[in-house]
């Protein structure tokens, strides 16, 4: 049974909510609203709309070594090659905050890199939570 269309207000403020989560938040919500369809006896489930009803994996992380002297700007780009699957602009203010750290506070280089290692590390374990994956260490 599928109900009426709800309108663009209801859909814009679910899209709105949907951009404020993280990779991990929106997975769980995207299979939240496909198993209500399914639940439902919608027509619209993951299947029917194209895609696998099963989540494909999420990748594991790309490990790098980490050079003996890496700026943090260096260092922010290597985690990024190693977390491919991770939304580097949900982690903007995050890593902007420790850059500025290092960059206007003179935090030293390797205490600030790592804990842009701790803050991707720990991104990449929620993703893995939200889906429902076990871990896959660098």
């Amino acid at each position: 049974m599928l109900i009426a269309d709800p309108g663009p207000a209801d859909a814009r403020r679910l899209l709105r909510c949907y951009r404020q989560l993280d990779a991990g938040a929106r997975a769980a919500v995207l299979a939240f609203a496909e198993f209500m369809v399914a639940r439902a006896g919608g027509l619209e489930t993951a299947a029917a709309v194209g895609r696998s009803a099963a989540p494909s994996p999420l990748p594991a992380p790309r490990p790098e070594p980490r050079p003996e002297r890496e700026t943090v700007v260096s260092a922010i780009k290597r985690l990024r090659r190693v977390y491919p699957m991770l939304d580097s602009t949900e982690m903007l203010t995050e890593t902007s905050a420790l850059m500025g750290g290092h960059v206007l506070q003179g935090r030293a280089a390797e205490v600030v890199i790592d804990e842009l290692e701790a803050l991707f590390t720990a991104r990449y374990q929620t993703l893995v939570a939200a889906a429902g994956e076990t871990m896959r260490v660098p």
